[in-house]
């Protein structure tokens, strides 16, 4: 196998990304982010990143913390919740319930987890939120979790124009029982469970979300322990945002751009290799680009507004060189890609295999600098990256084929969310 020009296997907390080659820093990323932000760090707890650091994100799998981060890569997000990790306070309404404050160790790895306990006698007991954005859409709410006696929980949204919808999860399995289409549950470990809900308001009187136990009759004692709730406008849940001081609270955008320089490059003929996941299907583009800094000459892979599925494309001289659409997989998962490049000989390859080719067009000239975004600075690549590779020849077969395969059935299992038995 050819050695790499260029490789990123994200490593390091910084102020940049920083690539493994080349050595002298020339394929280091540019990155900024204007606030801090969250991650899970090597110990599968949720720890605060500072503004303008990079985030090193290690995946949880049936709560277990995997040994390989990835770059987390997000958008613009804000908690419109004032108090996230305060259920006592009186922002949140409680309906024949109690909070026990700080009653155990939350998924941050501090005691400052609180206990809803469900009064003696009461068949109906929740929290309720009113975090009210003033405008109509999508939004998506979430809660951390644990069980306390009570392991049925509920998170419904309402409104006077739209009514009340629900999803229910089970605290002990790690199930969702009813609902599964707007909601879903990650296992965090020690008995944590991410619960997120998602419902589209069309009118705002009296908007809510309610965070509810399910079933029996409260005895004064049981109930389930809760941490960092957030609502957020959007279709899927994003990273935690504290958002604890009595405010909305915002993480801003990321950028990474700028790896490498024209001499890192070939513009004759060379392979771009990304192990990548989608942080969801939402309807938008997200690009991952070697380019000139146009739209005139580059080479991209990118995610649609089509769900689960990913382009690959070539334009030389603001001319379409090759291109080929790929629909047949999961892209929330950690899916290892393709684009090869050269005069009249493409190849897009995912997972081990050549899923197209095009053998009619040129190359791109003035490549200079790859970007998660379109090259020009525009439609981000919000994702999760394990690795990027560029080489500056084009690959054999044979090659490209071990290049997006596994060195182990358990690698494999472990991105591409296997069961193994």
């Amino acid at each position: 196998m050819a050695k790499p020009k260029l490789a990123l296997i994200p490593s390091t907390v910084g102020g940049s990304v920083y690539s493994v080659l080349p050595s002298n820093g020339d394929g280091d990323f540019n990155f900024s982010r204007a606030s801090a932000a969250t991650r899970i760090n090597a110990q599968g707890l949720i720890e605060t990143v500072a503004v303008g650091d990079n985030r090193l994100n290690y995946p949880l799998l049936d709560g277990t913390v995997q040994t390989c981060p990835h770059l987390l890569l997000e958008g613009q997000r804000t908690n419109l919740i004032t108090y996230s990790e305060s259920f006592s306070n009186a922002y949140w309404s409680k309906i024949n319930c109690s909070i026990t404050q700080n009653a155990v160790i939350s998924p941050d790895g501090t005691l400052n987890a609180d206990k809803v306990i469900f009064n003696n006698g009461q068949t109906t007991a929740f929290l309720v939120d009113y975090a009210n954005p003033g405008t109509i859409g999508t939004y998506t709410a979430s809660i951390f979790a644990k069980a306390a006696g009570n392991t049925s929980m509920r998170i419904s949204g309402y409104s006077v124009e739209d009514g009340e919808t629900t999803v229910i999860y089970n605290l002990s399995t790690g199930v969702i029982t009813s609902g599964a289409s707007d909601g879903t549950i990650t296992n965090y470990g020690n008995g944590w469970y991410r619960c997120t809900y998602k419902k589209t308001f069309t009118g705002l009187t009296g908007k809510q979300f309610q965070y509810c136990r399910t079933t029996g009759t409260g005895n004064g004692v049981d109930g389930f322990f809760v941490y960092g709730a957030q609502v957020e406008e959007g279709s899927y849940s994003t990273s935690y945002i504290v958002s604890n001081s009595g405010s909305a609270t915002t993480r801003l955008a990321e950028v990474c751009d700028g790896s490498g320089n024209a001499s890192t490059f070939n513009d004759s003929e060379g392979v771009l290799m990304a192990q990548i996941s989608a942080l969801a299907n939402d309807g938008t583009y997200r690009y991952l680009s070697l380019s000139d800094g146009s739209n005139g000459n580059n080479v991209r892979i990118f995610f649609t507004p089509t769900a689960n599925q990913i382009i690959f494309e070539a334009n030389s001289a603001n001319v379409l060189q090759a291109a080929f659409t790929y629909n047949g997989v999961d892209v929330l998962l950690n899916n290892k890609v393709i684009i090869k490049y050269k005069n009249n000989d493409y190849g897009f390859w995912v997972n081990g295999f050549e899923v197209g080719t095009d053998t009619s067009g040129s190359t791109p000239i003035g490549l200079d600098r790859i970007n998660f975004d379109r090259g020009t600075g525009a439609t981000h690549f919000y994702n999760s990256t394990k690795q990027l590779q560029y080489f500056d020849s084009a690959l054999t077969d044979s090659e490209l084929e071990t290049l997006t395969s596994w060195m182990s059935f358990s690698d494999m299992a472990i991105d591409l969310n296997y069961t193994i038995q």
